[in-house]
Order: C-alpha cells, then sequence, then structure tokens
C-alpha cells in the first residue's frame, strides 16, 4: 500500500490546505523534505513532498512557472509552503503551472518536523504491517499447497497480491492460471521467460502494469516458470510472496515429476510383461488404465534413460501422459500411446518424441492390446533404417500388403497350413513349427539354421524329414515352402492395425 498526498494530509497532527493540483492528490509520498534551493531537483530522488518558507522561489514569473515543472518533472509528489516567513501568499503563477501539472500545491500549518515525522512512522508501520501481510500470506500458501497443490498456490498468491498469476512449463506453455484463460500480458510473460537465462528471474514495469517471471527449480534447467501481473509500481511484499511461491510450486512439481516416475515404471513392467509373454493383453487392461484404441506404438533405435523418457513424454504428450505406456526394451524404448486423430494436422507422436529424445525411431499403429507385441517388433524393425521417425504406414508396399489382408481370415489360414505340424508337436513334441522357421528364414541353409536354434544339423534334418512326411508335400514343392513360410511369418510381415 503507498502514501499518497490525499493520505498525508489526513495523518494524525496534520494541517494541511489544498491550492492548487488537485489532479494529483494520487501522487505516492515516498518521504518529505525541506529544501530552499532555486533548483532543488538534482538533490531528489522522486516521491518527495517538498516543504518550504518560499526563499528559493525565483523572482520572475517564468523562473516561478519553471521551478514548478522541474519538481513536477523529476516526480515529486507535492510542494508545500509554510506562507508568512518569506512569502505571504502562493504566486498566481505557481499555483497556475501546479493546475496545468496536476503537482498539488499545499499550504501547511504543521512543524515541518512533525510532517518529516509523520511521513517516516506511516512508512515504518507500514513496512511492520506489510510483513504480517507477507507471513499471513506465506501461511496461506501453504496451506493451499497441502489442500489444493498447484491450482491453490496460484489462487493464494493472485489474491495475496492482488493481481493475477500464470504457470508455464520448460517450453513455455500454459498449465494454469488465476485466472484461468489467457489474459493480454501472458505474452509479455512468454516472451521474458523465453529470453530470460536459464536460472533467473525479471520484472518488466510500463507505469501501469508489472509483470515478474521467476524460474522453477533448484538445479538443473527449469522445471517451468511463474508469472505474477501486478498494478504498477512493484511492490515489496509482491516480490517476497512470488519468490515464496516459487519454491513451493518446485517443490510441488518435483513430487509431482517423482510420483509420475513411480506410475511410469510399474506401467512399464506390465507392458514388459505383456511384450514378453508373462501377462496377457487382458490382464493389462485390468491391472492399469490405459487408453482406449487405437495406439501409436513407438520404438527408439536404442534404450534411452527413464527420466528422459519421462520428460520427453511429458513435453510431448501431456494430455496423453497419464495414459501413456513407456518401458525400456533390449530394442528400444517402447512408448504406447493413444493415436492422434487423423484429421489433426500435428505430427505422428513418435516423430515429435525422437525429435525431442535425438534418436531415431520407428512406429506402429495397433487396434487393440492384443496387437502390441506384434506392433513393437514391427516398429522396432523400422528403429534402426533411417536417421528420423519411420512409421508402417509411411511404407507404401508393408501398408498395402497389410491392407489386402482380412485379418480374420488370415489368421485361420495360418492356422490351417500349419494344423498337422502342431497337432504332431502336440502328441510327440520335436519342435516342428520352430525348426521350420528357423531352415526357411535361414534360406535353406542348414548349418545356419541348426546353428540359429542351437542343435546339431542331423537333429534339425530328421526334424525337417518328419515335417514333410507330417505335412504331406516335399519342402522342395515352392508352392508348399510359399504357403508354409507365409503361415508362419504373418505376423511379422503384415504389421498390425
Amino acid at each position: 500500500m503507498a502514501l499518497t498526498v490525499a493520505q498525508a494530509m489526513t495523518l494524525p497532527g496534520m494541517r494541511m490546505r489544498l491550492l492548487a493540483g488537485r489532479a494529483g492528490l494520487s501522487r505516492v509520498v515516498r518521504w518529505a523534505h525541506v529544501s530552499e534551493l532555486a533548483d532543488p531537483v538534482p538533490w531528489l530522488r522522486g516521491g518527495e513532498l517538498v516543504m518550504t518558507i518560499g526563499l528559493g522561489l525565483p523572482g520572475d514569473p517564468a523562473g516561478r512557472q519553471a521551478y514548478v515543472e522541474r519538481l513536477s518533472g523529476a516526480g515529486c509528489a507535492g510542494l508545500a509552503f509554510a506562507l508568512g516567513e518569506a512569502v505571504t501568499a502562493v504566486p498566481e503563477e505557481v499555483l497556475a503551472a501546479a493546475d496545468l501539472r496536476g503537482l498539488p500545491v499545499l499550504e501547511i500549518l504543521t512543524p515541518f518536523i512533525a510532517v518529516t515525522e509523520a511521513v517516516a512512522r506511516w512508512h515504518a508501520d507500514e513496512r511492520v504491517r506489510g510483513e504480517r501481510r507477507v507471513v499471513a500470506a506465506q501461511e496461506a500458501m501453504a496451506r493451499a499447497a497441502l489442500l489444493s497443490g498447484t491450482s491453490g498456490i496460484l489462487r493464494a498468491l493472485a489474491e495475496h497480491t492482488g493481481g493475477e498469476s500464470l504457470l508455464l512449463d520448460p517450453q513455455g506453455k500454459s498449465r494454469a492460471a488465476t485466472p484461468a484463460g489467457e489474459r493480454p500480458w501472458h505474452a509479455r510473460a512468454l516472451e521474458m521467460a523465453e529470453g530470460a537465462a536459464r536460472l533467473s528471474a525479471g520484472v518488466l514495469d510500463d507505469g501501469i502494469q508489472a509483470v515478474q517471471v521467476q524460474s522453477l527449480g533448484f538445479s538443473g534447467p527449469p522445471t517451468g516458470w511463474l508469472a505474477v501481473c501486478t498494478g504498477s509500481p512493484l511492490e515489496w511484499h509482491a516480490r517476497m510472496l512470488a519468490n515464496q511461491a516459487a519454491c513451493l510450486l518446485a517443490m510441488e512439481l518435483l513430487g509431482v515429476r517423482a510420483g509420475r516416475a513411480k506410475a511410469h515404471a510399474q506401467r512399464g513392467a506390465l507392458l514388459a510383461a505383456v511384450l514378453d509373454g508373462g501377462l496377457s493383453p487382458r490382464q493389462l487392461g485390468e491391472l492399469c488404465p490405459v487408453a482406449a484404441p487405437p495406439y501409436e506404438v513407438v520404438v527408439t533405435a536404442a534404450p534411452v534413460a527413464p527420466e528422459a523418457a519421462i520428460e520427453a513424454l511429458e513435453e510431448v504428450a501431456a494430455d496423453a501422459e497419464e495414459l501413456a505406456l513407456v518401458c525400456a526394451r533390449p530394442e528400444g524404448t517402447v512408448f504406447v500411446l493413444p493415436e492422434r486423430s487423423a484429421g489433426l494436422a500435428a505430427p505422428r507422436w513418435g516423430a515429435e518424441l525422437c525429435a525431442r529424445l535425438g534418436v531415431p525411431g520407428g512406429g506402429c499403429r495397433a487396434l487393440g492390446l492384443d496387437e502390441l507385441p506384434s506392433a513393437v517388433r514391427h516398429a522396432a524393425t523400422l528403429a534402426g533404417r533411417g536417421d528420423g521417425y519411420l512409421h508402417v504406414d509411411d511404407l507404401e508396399a508393408s501398408a498395402l500388403l497389410r491392407d489386402a489382408f482380412v485379418p480374420d481370415a488370415a489368421h485361420r489360414f495360418a492356422a490351417t497350413a500349419l494344423r498337422p505340424l502342431r497337432e504332431y508337436e502336440a502328441r510327440h513334441g520335436g519342435d516342428l513349427v520352430d525348426s521350420l522357421r528357423a531352415y526357411l528364414e535361414a534360406g535353406s541353409n542348414l548349418e545356419t539354421a541348426a546353428r540359429r536354434l542351437g542343435v546339431h544339423r542331423n537333429t534339425l534334418r530328421r526334424r525337417l524329414a518328419v515335417a514333410e512326411r507330417v505335412s504331406g508335400r516335399p519342402l522342395t514343392d515352392p508352392g508348399h515352402r510359399l504357403q508354409l513360410w507365409l503361415a508362419l511369418s504373418l505376423g511379422d510381415l503384415v504389421p498390425p492395425g
């Protein structure tokens, strides 16, 4: 709260009368100062109520008018005369210039020292009142942090500074604001945050509004930015409260981030279990909330640190982050996110994630949780092919091949073609299907296939002979080989989605 000329006239023991410059009664009185100099301006700092008996008044009308103009231009709060010593009346040209400039001119009937003491006492008392308000506001913000978190801190800060508050994320996007919604000063706050040093604070005061911006965090890159808009000039208690709020918000964000990291670790372990075959996709949906399909499955070319993966997920896909799945795998870090609508102009999640992490990656579509393992395999295959992000649907041949198959019919074909082999395995064992697949994938090279399977070549030769007998056709028949190979590799050849 500031002491105005109008308030100073009503302080206890003050006897003053307004003579001119009524428009300036709202000028702020910082100090009361006695001066009999013809030009006191070099000795002033602004905000002074200049008191005089008139000894320094120039003798000519033009000089007296310039005297008032200099005081007003220097930011003085007002000019007070004690009449009857050097002058018996305030000259008309002084009054006229004061009305023109909006500089209050007073007749003072109180000793100068009493005025100085009264002004000093008011500021001392105001400092105490301000400290009490700050303590009360700090307690209110602490309670709000416990009860309502970020939104409560912003509301308490706005209430106790008489202004508005805004929380920005590290990229400058609005996370929360009090009052809600976009405000004209938000753009100024964003510019200040973008141009600030890594950990810093700044104030922009245009004489009407004061916008202060402060980085959040205790070390490393900022976890966000706090902006507060109050009236000008910026009060000292508003600075203190903004600093307190920044500390509370930084701790709140650190706690939220730690909680999110723990939740993602638990959800990632469930996703890893599904990919390893230890948990069914149905159980995954029962154990943790996931977004509705379809999904975009992203695999980076190499594993990234869990902290970096979660941070990138928060920055790139803030709206989808809570329901996303992320886990580190030997082939790379896997992200499962709800697919963006085809009508959105924004790129796929994978393109933004890989750009943010600085690693290449691959992507695939999945229509349900049961397609996640297959989608991860296809995405991982693409992850190392280029420097950027490749998606299955962007590869024309693969997409067209998928569109050429009816999923149910393709599954029936594979089951029919492999039924004799699987029925034999169920009765006698022998790993016929895996052996046949390894042999065909090795280009009919017996030595290579046996080495991949970890068996002797004669063992593999006997298994292939059984497979020929059970399937009823020799493996040298090109049509039979194609049918078996397609049935075995359909899930890998044709992407899901």
